[in-house]
């Protein structure tokens, strides 16, 4: 229960308080505009070093002289608490102002460095991209040659390719299936053990300096199938001479590389039935590579209407997210400042709820007064 008697209201003393409320207003005169201006002399916040603080910030003074100016006549402050108040607020939303600025120019700082470098960045994807595709479909027209047989070159760019991670996840079955079209003997390396024997003794001769300038017999390979008579390297007398070598074929048959007939010679090894059981995995392969190939060159198209429309507001915002450590400071800074401006608001609430009920009382005291005079 309260101890102070609360007064009730009437439309008459209502009525009283409507009349000096009307007659409360910001200063209108020279006076009153003077009497501002003192009082910022008197509180400091229109010092010539404050001034100086907010040019350096390229801020204008006249800026947070008409701010002050609209929260004066707004809470029409009466006495020099009040008035102390007042500039008060006046200064702790100058700062939460500034606090927002100091965010937004850092984003637009950050936001210029992201547009400096944006086509440098957008040019190298797509230069990224279209190499890529290039070498997958060189792959795709290797593996979409009949009966065909992973080579090393092929093997080589399917491993950079890997190790790159362009394919991500298709990375490892595309390897996978090139291991498997790998011919019969060779290992996990993509080497087969006699390619490996002839480099590890170029390596040794190398080491020690055993240079032969006797060229390297071309090695003959036999078929049973043959008679001696047509056996490579075999002269009228048999004799292992070579033949004279024939004219070679045209450019449009090496560039299709080796033809069915060719490849079977080359891997004797392979019978009918393994050609037949390789040709799924074959298929299967050529439509993977193909199909990221088709991937890149969609992606490379996307990019480049992306870089003529420009960055979308979302983009652009997840550009300049504040990842920066002084983030959060920053935004520390302004809710200090708008709790400020809280709690000075709530402040001049109390003194002008202070003043309203002197003002109440005073009104009381003279209507008794003249109640008691006409008594």
């Amino acid at each position: 229960m309260s101890l102070i008697k609360k007064i009730a209201m009437t439309e008459k003393k209502l009525a009283a308080i409507r009349r000096v409320q009307k007659l409360s207003h910001g200063p209108a005169t020279d006076e009153g505009r003077e009497r501002i201006r003192a009082a910022l002399r008197r509180f400091g916040y229109n010092a010539q070093a404050d001034e100086m603080a907010m040019r350096a910030l390229r801020e204008e003074p006249a800026d947070f002289q008409e701010l002050l100016q609209a929260l004066w006549e707004e809470w029409n402050p009466a006495g020099a608490s009040q008035e102390g108040v007042v500039i008060s607020l006046a200064r702790a939303m100058w700062l939460m102002n500034r606090a927002g600025r100091m965010q937004e120019g850092y984003a637009v700082r950050q936001a210029q460095d992201v547009n400096i470098g944006r086509q440098d960045r957008v040019h190298a994807r797509m230069m990224r991209l279209k190499m890529t595709e290039e070498r997958l479909q060189r792959l795709a027209q290797s593996v979409a040659r009949e009966l065909y047989v992973t080579t090393p070159h092929d093997l080589e760019k399917m491993k950079n390719l890997h190790q790159e991670g362009v394919l991500k996840d298709m990375g490892e079955i595309v390897l996978a299936l090139f291991y498997e079209l790998q011919a019969p003997g060779t290992g996990a390396d993509g080497i087969d053990r006699d390619e490996m024997s002839r480099r590890a003794l170029v390596r040794i001769k190398e080491i020690f300096g055993l240079h032969s300038d006797t060229p390297p017999v071309p090695k003959v390979v036999f078929n049973a199938s043959q008679p001696p008579d047509c056996q490579p390297g075999a002269g009228a007398t048999g004799q292992g001479v070579a033949p004279a070598p024939t004219q070679p074929p045209p450019v449009s048959q090496r560039d299709a590389g080796p033809t069915a007939w060719e490849q079977e010679k080359r891997y004797p090894s392979i019978t009918p039935a393994e050609w037949e059981a390789r040709e799924r995995p074959r298929q299967l392969l050529e439509n993977i590579l193909t199909r990221q190939m088709e991937s890149c060159a969609a992606q490379r198209k996307a990019i480049l209407k992306e870089s003529v429309k420009g960055p979308s507001p979302y983009e652009r915002a997840a550009e300049i997210a504040p990842t920066h450590a002084n983030a959060m400071l920053m935004r520390r800074m302004q809710d200090s400042y708008f709790r400020e401006v809280r709690r000075v608001t709530n402040l001049l609430l109390k003194m002008k709820r202070r003043e309203r009920k002197a003002q109440a009382d005073n009104e009381n005291d003279e209507l008794n007064n003249v109640a008691d005079h006409n008594l």
